[in-house]
């Protein structure tokens, strides 16, 4: 009889992981539209790179980046030099390559 519980507990906090991995997915996505247009919009990205944890995008117009959204996103830094911006990201930095790449 306990074995059953057990199951059924197993079941459940399987389905609840997976509703939340589902709501983080569509948060990340959400994030990363929010990032392509505090870039000034998908027109606006040259190039991406990725180094360790920085994002290296090249922009067309670097004036029309708004850095305070980019900071509410989490980035922990950024260095503007020329019409790049370096965006410290950690961990998530080549997932938003990868997916602004398949923007393109």
């Amino acid at each position: 009889m306990h074995i059953i519980q057990y199951v059924i507990i197993a079941v459940v906090l399987l389905i609840i992981s997976l509703v939340i991995v589902k709501l983080n997915h569509k948060n990340f996505n959400l994030e990363i539209n929010k990032l392509v247009q505090y870039l000034g919009g998908k027109d606006n990205i040259l190039d991406t790179e990725v180094n360790m944890s920085r994002f290296k995008v090249t922009l067309k117009d670097v004036s029309i980046v708004d850095k305070e959204g980019i900071q509410k996103l989490g980035a922990k830094g950024i260095v503007e030099i020329d019409n790049q911006l370096k965006i410290i990201f950690g961990n998530e930095a080549r997932a938003l390559k990868k997916y602004i790449s398949e923007m393109k």
